[in-house]
């Protein structure tokens, strides 16, 4: 049998707690080589990997991501939207798919942090760091409010249709799409359907009777649900679940 990479989630405190639903540690077996499947959940992290700082941006498919033995890497995750404290002015689809160096962001800044987490005495010391470091970003570079709650409007199985919630926020449909693509680095579309493959992981994980979550995430029928997880995570849904277990 393989060994997988464990991988354990907290929340975090702070000011960042309403924009962030975990710091994160991923550790790999001590024992030969191993890969952690990454698949697209709407959200943008800031890395601490093997010393190195580095902006892991939105995916827009999966990939898998090889780990030497005994690795550590220290994530904080920010919720679709809210990635202005880590990205300051940057368009979210500029880092997609990419894990640029934080220090092309950050600058001097980034280089002061990564010499304040070499002082740490372990992962959830780094975490901690790591977390309060986006927490004293926030008067310069606050979360887009609106971007947030139009991700959060989407993240329901039957959404209301964009140029409805652009009414309602007194914004033009054609404003409200562009500011969401460049808060989140998807489109409105493409958001709604990652956020239900990131719901319909969630629900999988304690029952995966992908016939009833299919329904109740507003697919189609199942073979749209398994349409969808093959798009988004290169395999079937049976086979994701037993990955996942």
């Amino acid at each position: 049998m393989v060994a997988k990479p464990v991988y354990e989630e907290r929340l975090p405190l702070g000011p960042l707690r309403p924009w962030s639903p975990c710091v994160w540690v991923r550790r790999a077996p001590e024992v030969g080589a191993s890969t952690a499947r990454v698949v697209p959940d709407g959200c943008t992290d800031l890395l601490w990997r093997q010393g190195v700082l580095a902006i892991a941006g939105p995916d827009t498919g999966h990939r898998e991501v090889p780990l030497a033995p005994g690795e550590l890497i220290v994530g904080v995750r920010l919720r679709p939207g809210a990635a202005r404290p880590l990205l300051g002015e940057t368009p979210a689809t500029e880092v997609a798919d990419a894990q640029p160096d934080l220090s092309e962001l950050w600058g001097e800044a980034a280089l002061r942090l990564r010499e304040a987490l070499a002082a740490q005495p372990g992962p959830w010391q780094i975490a901690a760091t790591l977390a309060a470091a986006l927490g004293a970003r926030f008067d310069a570079h606050a979360p887009d409010r609106i971007a947030v709650s139009v991700a959060d409007a989407l993240d329901c199985p039957r959404p209301r249709a964009i140029a409805s919630l652009a009414r309602e926020l007194g914004y033009s449909e054609r404003h409200l799409r562009r500011r969401v693509q460049a808060a989140t680095g998807y489109g409105p579309k493409t958001l709604e359907q990652i956020l239900r493959f990131r719901r319909s992981l969630e629900a999988a994980e304690s029952a995966p009777d992908w016939s009833r979550i299919a329904a109740e995430q507003g697919y189609a029928d199942q073979a749209h649900l398994s349409r969808q997880v093959r798009r988004w995570s290169g395999a079937t849904p049976r086979r994701l679940a037993a990955q996942r277990a």
